[in-house]
């Protein structure tokens, strides 16, 4: 992010040369702390899942606004579940751009916790979720922790340094407790010795007398970690560190030094010449440029702030007017959607995202610098992002006709699709589809096709969105994940089950949504009663009277034959077996070459989740979770129509969403 510098005015002056002072006498730049101290992820006995991504987003958004001005911040929400509670807090040395900092980066750690609850120490700050309210809890025997550094004192030291330890973590917890849970405290090296440094930080939340405890339980626990260098306590209600490197740092006090700071500056101000006025300046400029690439460096790609996909985060942050509820066009397990307005006038729509790891804003930006080359009809255009803001963004074209799923499962719904515009989503959809797996020179599986991600322009025409979840695959290739991306009800049996990845997983979802816009029903993996469309589709073919599976909202205007071959290609495309499904070109054909013969298709596969809670069958898993198939019960009711594939030796890959 450019820094711009104005001019000083004459009122400016002494605060421009007072910045010249903290960059000629003080030339160390300051220390968010964002390493690691530690990670805990806990399993609750609450059944959480997925649907708790967009309740952790607003908590941590709400958090993030209340750090911004008192460098901590606490949230909960009770009365959408799940319930969930957070709570953020800055050691009090850091200054607001550095406490800034280690909240964002503590917030992209975070959600690798997800669908279990967490707390992450950084060394400059804490964020802790959870399902209770947990705000303050003092000592949690279960799960508090410590750790103590690698490298020891010598033989001959280590008595004394012992003995320095106690003292100054005597001394900084005293203080801390009478301090409004804050102290630092330290001993300098000498000959011989080495210096012994210490940090005391009670949560704002904790009472005076649960700040106590939990300082006396953590200076307890580090004494352990004597001859080492370092220890570190990481209570529920409080942080302790201990190191024989002075690690903090020490806030001017706002009254006298600024007095003092101000007389000098403006003594100086009376005697130097222009010539040093504008050395001044230059040094200022030097130093606001010094902060902000320190402050960007762990952020942003070198290539990005050169590329034509690099969006500024402020930029779409004022073009959706602070992501107001107003502007927002959806709600995905991945983030929310918003619609923007840029300086051109301009319409675009921004994706919020969820996750945001460093390893994975590196490869989140590759992807889209690739497929932001894909330009096709049918696939919503990618336009870029932003990665170097508290969150990742993802900026597309602007679609105005909502989501099919909006128009085709809304109650009461003002436009009914007829057969002609359903037929034009369906073929779309496919030739979409069949351009990511072989129109574009690489092999591109969405792996979460549905209708929630298929839009609909001022045409009616269809447009496969949600880009986020894509991965690129070498022709030829099937893939093993570890992890499964993608919504129960349209996720392919053998990507499901053994987490096997082709192209035919996608052809097996659109199989899925062809059934749906044609029946104008959901495939649900908890239906009741007909069972799920797959079923009552299968039913209806092997009874002869396809004619039954159609919207009752069209009446009887639709060619009964044609309606009946389509129907037929999307029980073809979900097959058991990856083998028998056409490809995405193959389904195009058969949609558009009316003399093509369609084949028969064999039993799709039907899905038993009644070990599932009903709760979830309305949620969308459409992110990377966990593959836990021990609790769910998948039963093949057509055996022998399963083929194994005979790629499935191929070699083992983790290509799971974020994680």
């Amino acid at each position: 992010m450019q820094v711009l510098v104005p001019i000083p005015t004459t009122w400016d002056f002494l605060l421009i040369l007072s910045a010249s002072f903290l960059f000629f006498f003080s030339p160390a730049l300051s220390n968010p702390r964002i390493e690691e101290a530690g990670l805990q992820c806990v399993s609750t006995t609450a059944n959480l899942s997925l649907s708790m991504i967009p309740n952790f987003g607003t908590i941590m958004r709400s958090i993030q606004d209340q750090v911004t001005n008192q460098q901590w911040g606490s949230a909960s929400i009770t009365q959408l579940p799940p319930v969930l509670y957070g709570l953020a807090q800055c050691h009090r040395d850091l200054n607001q751009s550095d406490c800034l900092l280690c909240y964002a980066e503590s917030r992209t750690k975070l959600p690798r916790c997800i669908p279990r609850v967490g707390r992450l120490y950084l060394d400059g700050c804490f964020l802790r979720f959870d399902i209770y309210n947990f705000f303050n809890e003092s000592v949690d025997p279960k799960h508090d922790n410590f750790t103590c550094g690698s490298q020891a004192a010598t033989n001959s030291t280590a008595r004394l340094f012992g003995e320095r330890v106690g003292k100054v973590l005597a001394n900084v917890t005293g203080t801390a407790i009478a301090n409004k849970g804050y102290a630092v405290a330290g001993e300098d090296g000498t000959a011989g010795n080495l210096g012994v440094y210490a940090l005391a930080q009670c949560w704002t939340t904790v009472s005076e007398s649960g700040c106590r405890d939990c300082l006396e339980d953590a200076a307890a626990k580090v004494k352990g970690c004597v001859p080492r260098t370092e220890g570190r306590a990481m209570n529920a209600g409080c942080f302790l560190r201990y190191s024989n490197q002075k690690f903090y740092s020490v806030p001017i006090d706002g009254g006298s030094s600024n007095r003092s700071i101000i007389i000098v500056s403006t003594s100086i101000a009376a005697a130097v010449s222009s010539l040093v006025i504008i050395g001044v300046f230059i040094g200022y400029r030097k130093l606001a440029k010094r902060r902000q690439a320190r402050r960007n460096a762990s952020r942003l790609p070198g290539f990005m702030s050169k590329s034509k996909l690099n969006f500024k985060y402020e930029t779409l942050e004022k073009a959706t007017n602070f992501f107001d509820d107003s502007r927002k066009l959806g709600q995905g397990g991945a983030g929310s959607v918003y619609k923007g307005i840029l300086p051109s006038g301009k319409v675009i729509a921004v994706k919020r995202l969820v996750f945001n790891t460093r390893q994975w804003v590196d490869d989140f930006f590759n992807e889209v610098n690739l497929i932001n080359g894909i330009q096709h009809k049918n696939l919503v255009r990618l336009l870029g992002c932003s990665i170097e803001g508290p969150e990742s963004l993802l900026v597309y074209e602007y679609v105005p006709n909502r989501s099919l799923d909006q128009i085709l499962f809304t109650d009461n719904a003002i436009h009914i699709l007829n057969w002609h515009e359903r037929l034009h989503i369906i073929k779309g959809t496919a030739e979409g589809l069949a351009y990511l797996h072989t129109g574009y020179g690489l092999k591109i599986i969405h792996r979460d096709i549905k209708t929630s991600n298929i839009l609909l322009d001022e045409k009616m025409t269809a447009k496969i969105a949600d880009f986020g979840l894509v991965r690129c695959v070498a022709p030829d290739r099937s893939h093993l994940t570890t992890g499964i991306a993608g919504t129960l009800g349209y996720m392919a049996p053998e990507y499901l089950v053994r987490g096997q990845l082709t192209e035919k997983a996608d052809v097996y979802s659109f199989g899925v949504l062809v059934l749906e816009i044609l029946t104008g029903r959901k495939n649900s993996v908890f239906a009741e009663g007909l069972g799920s469309v797959l079923q009552s589709v299968w039913r209806d073919y092997k009874s002869r009277n396809l004619h039954e599976s159609m919207d009752p909202a069209l009446g009887e205007d639709f060619p009964d034959m044609e309606v009946a071959n389509v129907l037929q290609i999307g029980l073809l495309c979900t097959q058991a077996s990856a083998e028998l499904r056409p490809s995405m070109p193959e389904v195009v054909e058969m949609l558009n070459n009316k003399h093509c013969v369609v084949p028969d298709p064999k039993q799709p596969p039907f899905l038993s989740a009644s070990v599932l809670s009903s709760d979830n069958s309305t949620r969308s898993s459409s992110t990377g979770v966990t593959n836990r198939l021990s609790e769910i019960s998948f039963a093949y009711t057509a055996r022998s129509s399963v083929q194994e594939s005979p790629q499935s030796n191929s070699q083992i890959t983790d290509v799971s969403g974020p994680r």
